[in-house]
């Protein structure tokens, strides 16, 4: 249930961002504003998965905490190595820094929660 409120709170945050930056101010970096988008979706995708329940949501959830954790990787290395590229910062800035660190934490906690859910009788 932890988790289930911690992605909905995470797509409050993401989908609101990204909402309003791209209606105010869409091309002063468009780049961060889609990728906290697409982040968004990604989160939503997770709280349904969680919530709907069942193995396949079960599949779906896991492939998409990976996805989610590979992008917060590369976004965050990106934008270590190339901050220039970024004007302004997206959820997965940094590693997630700007959102204290959540955006990694929470996709390997989601992971090892539903590979240990799996093996439970």
């Amino acid at each position: 249930m932890l988790l289930v409120w911690l992605y909905g709170v995470m797509v409050v945050g993401a989908v609101s961002r990204s909402v309003v930056q791209i209606a105010t101010e869409f091309d002063k970096a468009p780049l961060a504003y889609s990728l906290s988008a697409v982040a968004g979706l990604v989160y939503g995708f997770i709280t349904y998965s969680l919530v709907r329940g069942g193995e396949r949501a079960r599949r779906a959830a896991l492939v998409c905490c990976a996805a989610e954790l590979a992008g917060v990787l590369i976004v965050g290395t990106w934008t270590l190595a190339d901050p220039s590229a970024f004007p302004d910062a997206t959820v997965w800035s940094d590693y997630g820094m700007g959102y204290l660190f959540i955006p990694v934490l929470l996709p390997i906690t989601a992971m090892f929660w539903l590979r240990k859910s799996h093996k439970a009788p």
